[in-house]
């Protein structure tokens, strides 16, 4: 159902016409579920999906397709299954077997990279691909042999070279959808018998993005972003020669990026996040990409879903550090400071908007401060930097789902839906994610105006070292050596259970009435208890809010101001716990500071925050 043998029997709408989305692997189907609104409401389209098989990137398609939630044919049955139109976004398997006409579009921005010259015979260099049948010409036939002395010529451009573009010397689609002039320029040039085909339709995903921009600020709230705060989102492509690649042509940056980011950056002015490509999350597989980053995830780091949130993780960015894969591409042209990790230029044609982005956009020092490079890459940063980028990610910004769907019912050969405008879904409002750090917390404190009310500074970064080593705390986040003090915060779930035993603050984030270990009145006193070294225990409840116990016995509820527009303060409560410690610590009045509140600067924001007695 709904087809096969004696289908009509058992359907319910016989007559539809069938739309097949053909699905290579988690990368691909993204692209397809962008397109995938333009058929709703039509009572005469039935959508059918399948899945190929020939990529070596399977893993997550399955629960993919059956979250989608369309009926799904076997390949085997899909090649035999007649259809009106087939989508896919790639050319991997045995696409001229489709029984129907067939429009391919791209899965990233454009058509940038090469890849090795396809095996003997082949059309594809995928995995499973089925050899053509014998007697198809080979493209060499009746060509003289080459100079032995010759360079080798440049790998094809995937998605522009008669090696996947034809079959038995035709076009193997019916369209072949581009987002922009330059594409079609570039498809002439490499593969003449398929221009026909061309199809300027735009980019379905970058208009999504487009839509998206004026939410910039609820998607950086659910990321935990404060105001105040600088989001850097580390994005990288697969392949070794990615940044989260280990070619050693360019070194292995990763394994002291990631941790330098944690210990380089004040963690209450700046959140950082990863997107990673989903062949490294289903290559690897997302347990084995979790294990790798768990050191940064503790830190605080927070892994984006490759499906659906990365892009609005670009939108909500202050600075990504990227290489040449689509979404640095795609951040660029929405204006965001880019910094290149990585960026193996002979991958890429060379007459690319992509490769053109790695000789315009400036490259990470690996060796030098990142903080310093993200504050001038956000600092300086020209919006009309990537201008050149940007005009080449589509001809038709913002109306990619009019074009398509027009080419899309063209091929069907039934008119578009009428009276109702071709729309694409809106990006969802990601889920809150705020920083929860379980590494041990070196938290640096001063106080800033001693005289009057009660003012401290508060530094914070997440660290594996021991917290006891203090040989860098002169030049950690802009501190003199003068006034200043230093504590460790440690939450209670640290991976180190010794770590507690020489905590100054333990935290704890959770509900105010989770059964486990609420209410806040409890587990305070049960974490002094157990922990006679523990100068403060620390209950954060949500935004804004934490409760806190004294050694001395004092239950507090801390509680920052709302922002002038009436949101909660996002910076972290630990930190507002951390500078009331500090306070205390430096033998000054709890009265004083319940009397007044106290202000916490964190980077250049001041934090006013309520503290009220509770009984207990």
């Amino acid at each position: 159902m709904p087809v096969g043998e004696d289908a009509h029997r058992w359907v319910t709408r016989a007559a539809c016409r069938r739309v097949l989305f053909v699905v290579h692997n988690v990368t691909s189907a993204t692209r397809l579920l962008d397109v995938l609104p333009l058929f709703q409401d039509d009572l005469r389209v039935q959508l059918l999906v399948t899945c190929t098989g020939s990529s070596p990137f399977l893993a997550g398609v399955p629960e993919l397709l059956a979250s989608v939630g369309l009926p799904v044919l076997p390949w085997e049955q899909a090649k035999e299954t007649p259809v009106d139109l087939a989508v896919t976004a790639s050319y991997g398997g045995e696409l001229e077997l489709i029984r129907g006409d067939l429009a391919v579009l791209s899965h990233g921005v454009g058509y940038n990279k090469r890849l090795a010259t396809p095996d003997a015979g082949r059309r594809t260099p995928d995995a499973g691909r089925r050899t053509p049948d014998a007697g198809r010409r080979t493209p060499d036939a009746g060509r003289r042999t080459p100079d032995a002395h010759a360079p080798a010529p440049a790998a094809p451009v995937f998605g522009l070279s008669p090696d996947w573009l034809l079959h038995d010397g035709r076009p193997l689609a019916a369209a072949t959808v581009l987002s922009h002039p330059e594409q079609l320029d570039r498809l002439r040039a490499a593969c003449p018998e398929a221009a026909g085909t061309a199809v300027l339709a735009g980019d379905p995903c970058y208009d999504r993005i487009l839509a998206a921009l004026p939410h910039r600020d609820r998607f950086r709230r659910a990321l935990g972003t404060a105001p105040g705060q600088r989001l850097v989102v580390v994005n990288s492509t697969w392949s070794p020669g990615s940044l989260f690649g280990d070619d050693d042509s360019e070194g292995d940056l990763l394994p002291s990026l990631l941790p330098r980011l944690a210990a380089e950056l004040p963690a209450d002015e700046y959140r950082t996040a990863a997107v990673l490509h989903p062949n490294i999350w289903h290559g690897h597989g997302p347990g084995q990409i979790r294990a790798w980053l768990d050191r940064a995830r503790r830190a605080g780091l927070a892994l984006v879903d490759p499906l659906e949130d990365w892009r609005q993780a670009l939108i909500a960015a202050d600075c990504v550090i990227g290489d040449h894969g689509s979404v640095t591409y795609y951040a660029a042209a929405i204006g965001r400071p880019v910094l290149l990790g990585a960026f193996p230029g002979g991958a890429l044609d060379p007459d690319s908007p992509v490769a053109a982005l790695g000789r315009a956009a400036p490259r990470l020092r690996p060796y030098d401060g990142l903080r310093a490079q993200v504050d001038h890459a956000v600092d300086h940063h020209d919006p009309g930097r990537f201008r050149a980028q940007a005009e080449h990610v589509s001809s038709a910004p913002g109306r990619s789902a009019a074009l398509l769907r027009r080419a899309f019912y063209g091929l069907i050969g039934i008119p578009e839906p009428a009276g109702r405008p071709a729309l694409l879904d809106p990006l969802p409002l990601p889920s809150y994610a705020p920083a929860e750090r379980t590494a041990p917390v070196r938290v640096l404190t001063r106080l800033t105006d001693a005289s009057g009310a009660p003012e401290i500074a508060v530094v914070r970064r997440a660290t594996d070292d021991d917290p006891y080593s203090d040989g860098d705390i002169g030049g950690f986040g802009g501190f003199d050596d003068i006034g200043q003090d230093a504590h460790t915060s440690v939450h209670e779930d640290t991976p180190d259970p010794g770590r507690l035993r020489v905590a100054d603050v333990i935290v704890r984030y959770a509900a105010a009435d989770d059964p486990r270990v609420g209410p806040p009145a409890a587990w305070t006193a049960e974490v002094l208890g157990r922990h006679p070294g523990c100068a403060l225990a620390v209950y954060v409840t949500g935004p804004g809010c934490c409760t806190v116990r004294t050694r001395a016995g004092d239950l507090l509820r801390l509680t920052a101001r709302p922002g002038a527009d009436g949101r909660a303060d996002l910076c972290d409560p630990a930190a507002h716990a951390s500078a009331l410690h500090a306070w205390l610590a430096g033998g000054k009045s709890l009265e004083e500071a319940v009397g007044s509140g106290i202000t916490v600067v964190t980077g250049r924001v001041h934090h006013r925050v309520d503290i009220e007695p509770l009984p207990g």
